[in-house]
């Protein structure tokens, strides 16, 4: 059971602070975002510290879309002597989904071979430009994939070029249908790698519309919606129906990736009556 929390838009990390200290015990890892949406905020590598003070792992995302590959592998190592031993590589979302649209994006490395630079850096101790390095970081090293996408085939054949990059573990994108997951999970198998199924909790009607109009890959059933829009109390619509789908979610993969989204005191009833994890004695 893993979790992500964006480190703040400024310097200021007490708010942050204070939504992993509630997640102690109830999560195994926390995945740090790297600008995600591409909206500007403190970079990962700096909440990694703290984070780890408090007794969580932290999985560090790093992105292709805004360092070339001499700052990628230096921030890699960076990382690594700060105590991260788990990395999920992505490309990043796109410039012009947030904050900074007259940025200007890199990608000198596709996803691929940004894990295969950083399984270079571990296995091989050396870099890309062939030079020995003076320690060898020590990473597990994870990649995304959408099972929602259009296009499922192009989707699995990136997730085996991942694969044989060096991706030993895959984070989805939000899944709410257990028979369209379970149908990808069949086909995703072959690869041997575990994968954390997605899911991020939708508050109201209103938010799981947006999340439909704005998450590629991702469908919000609309009779969720509709009982989310119904419904007086909310949160508790909200804990029942997504207790159902997490409870089908995890049976047919390694776990979950589930996303609070402001809700982290909320979650332990939430992994309670998905009968994954019981709150601690």
């Amino acid at each position: 059971m893993t979790t992500e929390e964006p480190p703040p838009k400024g310097a200021d990390l007490d708010g942050f602070l204070r939504r992993t200290q509630r997640l102690l015990g109830h999560v195994d890892a926390i995945a740090l975002t790297e600008a995600s949406g591409a909206v500007m905020t403190m970079s990962p590598i700096g909440a990694v510290p703290p984070l780890l003070a408090q007794g969580h792992e932290p999985i560090l995302q790093i992105t292709c879309r805004d360092r070339n590959r001499i700052a990628l592998q230096a921030d890699l190592l960076a990382a690594a002597v700060l105590g991260v031993t788990t990395v999920a590589c992505m490309a990043g979302d796109a410039i012009a989904d947030g904050d900074g649209v007259a940025a200007s994006a890199v990608h000198d490395l596709d996803t691929p071979a940004l894990l295969a630079a950083a399984r270079d850096l571990r296995d091989e101790g050396r870099d890309m430009a062939g030079n020995r390095l003076n320690g060898a970081p020590a990473f597990c090293l994870g990649a995304v994939v959408n099972p929602g996408a259009d296009d499922l085939d192009a989707e699995l054949r990136h997730m085996e070029a991942k694969a044989e990059a060096g991706a030993q573990f895959f984070l989805t994108q939000a899944v709410y249908d257990p028979p369209a997951f379970e149908r990808f999970m069949a086909h995703a198998e072959r690869f041997h790698s575990p994968v954390l199924a997605g899911y991020i909790v939708p508050k109201s009607g209103d938010m799981a519309r947006r999340l439909n109009a704005t998450l590629p890959g991702v469908q919000v059933p609309e009779e969720m919606i509709r009982r989310l829009d119904d419904a007086e109390d909310k949160a508790a619509c909200s804990i029942e129906l997504s207790a159902r789908i997490i409870e089908r979610l995890a049976a047919c993969c390694r776990g979950v990736h589930l996303i609070a989204v402001g809700w982290e005191s909320r979650l332990p009833d939430l992994l309670a009556a998905s009968g994954i994890r019981r709150p601690p004695a």
